[in-house]
């Protein structure tokens, strides 16, 4: 389960974020590139854009289900 206190830095403010727990696998880059990329900097994925509408907000769920680390936290969103 991801951790907001090792979120990276490098995310958008909002709900989604990417943790420090992340193996830079592209799950979630190619379930979700809308909301998730890779920071070429830190080596890492973040969350560069938040969900807005409902199906944005699937799809981010889907990328955060997914992901084989559990390095994506959703701190407010609810599925629809």
């Amino acid at each position: 389960m991801a951790n907001r206190n090792d979120r990276l830095p490098e995310n958008v403010a909002g709900a989604y974020y990417v943790d420090s727990t992340c193996i830079d696998c592209d799950m979630c880059r190619s379930t979700a590139p809308s909301f998730f990329r890779r920071n070429d900097e830190i080596g890492f994925s973040i969350t560069y854009r938040q969900p807005a509408t409902s199906k944005e907000i699937a799809d981010a769920e889907e990328a955060r289900l997914g992901c084989p680390t559990e390095s994506i936290g959703n701190d407010g969103y609810k599925a629809q």
